[in-house]
């Protein structure tokens, strides 16, 4: 392997952790090779498809999919180094941690409403855009009124809610261990897991048959699989807390099982499938959480052949040549939905790195691509007032962030990082999400 010779000496001992592990064919998480990119900054990159995920970790970069293993540690050793670019996100990380220390637990098992099947088991979700029909007596059917969250659809009756809360939980959780080596940390983050996937007396059913569903109309849709795209945070949380005492290899390996079965429901059953033909947000999510969770299970070859079978075609599909994403901009939150989809396809492209499948750089036969996307909803950063489709409610800027340093690190265009500056200061400056990519 070859080093650029400004690279940091304090990371060299993590190259030879690398090496050796991908030399020897250590069982554990899957090793990552360390590499230099264009830019002379290390990358990851699985060098093991085949390892197993069940034991400890065979060296000190996390498995994570989405988030890039080699940029954690190397900000995690400035961190300690005192980086003053990166301290305020620590710190502002640890105060959330210790907060989140009482978060929880959270159950499937809590919701106040029982599913059609009668096993709370069964995790169940109520369409947030349908209300009660002011036409009928008992309000049924219910009827959509796009963009307008119904309460009743966030209540402890359902699941949506807290699965949100424990994944908000876990990722705060294992960011802060990963970044501190505190136990304490860890602990929680994995009684939370247990909870919710592994404990047969808390543990959700890995299917989502009843998802979305619609009082008076259908007990649930494939559009309710949306619900799970959390688990690809949840997927790179449980790779952080692998070097933990807390976490052992019998976790683990439920994990796994339980993301196997999971991943094998969201293939074949009818949900599933209906999903999977989905042409908007909802197709584009559905493709990430199925490349997530088969790179997580070791199926690398499932992971690729969605890459380059299906969401090649969305691209061609949902982008236009000059950025526009049609689909989206039918909704009444047209600006909030556009970003939402590139965030799946960025997802996507990240993913994508782990089995060679470039979507950063591929365009459509019209030319269109994520770059071009970008760059379209870029263009409303300091004056998202200006955006002349439909958007019923006012979108934060800022969580533009991780699209922008994407961007300027994949495209290598000073422009994203001039529309970065952009963003509110206050609201970026301790953002927890600059610890995810490369100190400035």
């Amino acid at each position: 392997m070859t080093f650029c010779q400004n690279r940091f000496d304090v990371f060299i001992w993590l190259v030879v952790l690398q090496v050796s592990a991908c030399a020897m064919g250590v069982e554990g998480k899957t090793p990552q090779e360390v590499l230099p990119d264009k830019s002379g900054r290390l990358i990851d990159k699985p060098c093991d498809e085949k390892s197993q995920a069940g034991g400890k970790p065979v060296s000190s970069l996390p498995r994570v999919f989405y988030l890039n293993g080699t940029w954690l540690a190397e900000n995690k050793a400035q961190i300690q180094n005192g980086n003053k670019a990166l301290l305020p996100a620590f710190k502002q990380l640890l105060v959330e941690a210790d907060k989140t220390l009482k978060a929880g637990p959270f159950s499937v098992m809590d919701k106040t409403s029982t599913p059609p099947s009668g096993d709370k088991h069964d995790y169940m979700s109520q369409g947030k855009y349908w209300w009660p029909n002011p036409k009928t007596a008992d309000g049924l059917p219910y009827v959509r009124k796009d963009g307008y969250v119904n309460p009743e659809s966030q209540t402890g009756a359902y699941d949506d809610a807290r699965l949100s809360s424990m994944r908000d939980s876990v990722e705060t959780l294992a960011l802060a261990y990963y970044f501190s080596d505190k136990e304490k940390y860890a602990e929680h983050a994995a009684d939370l897991l247990r909870i919710w996937f592994i404990d047969p007396k808390t543990r959700m059913n890995p299917h989502l048959n009843f998802g979305q569903g619609i009082p008076g109309q259908v007990k649930g849709r494939g559009i309710g699989i949306i619900d799970t795209a959390k688990l690809i945070s949840i997927i790179d949380s449980i790779g952080l807390l692998g070097p933990s005492r807390h976490w052992s290899k019998n976790d683990q390996s439920a994990m796994q099982t339980w993301m196997e079965e999971y991943l094998n429901w969201l293939r074949s059953s009818p949900n599933g499938r209906d999903e999977a033909a989905a042409r908007n947000n909802h197709g584009t999510w559905y493709d990430a959480q199925v490349v997530c969770l088969a790179l997580f299970v070791d199926k690398p070859s499932i992971a690729k052949k969605v890459l380059t079978k299906v969401t090649k075609s969305r691209i061609d599909s949902q982008i236009k040549p000059d950025g526009r994403q049609p689909y989206e901009l039918e909704r009444t939150k047209s600006l909030g939905y556009s970003q939402m989809n590139l965030r799946g396809f960025f997802v996507l492209a990240r993913l994508g790195e782990h089995v060679s499948v470039d979507l950063w750089s591929y365009q459509s036969a019209d030319g269109a691509g994520l770059q071009k996307a970008m760059d379209f909803l870029a263009g409303y950063i300091d004056n998202p007032s200006s955006w002349p489709y439909k958007q019923i409610k006012k979108v934060d800027m800022e969580d533009m962030f991780n699209l922008l340093k994407w961007a300027q690190i994949k495209y290598d265009d000073k422009i994203y990082g001039q529309w970065i500056e952009k963003l509110p200061r206050e609201d970026v400056i301790a953002k927890r999400e600059k610890l995810f990519f490369p100190a400035n």
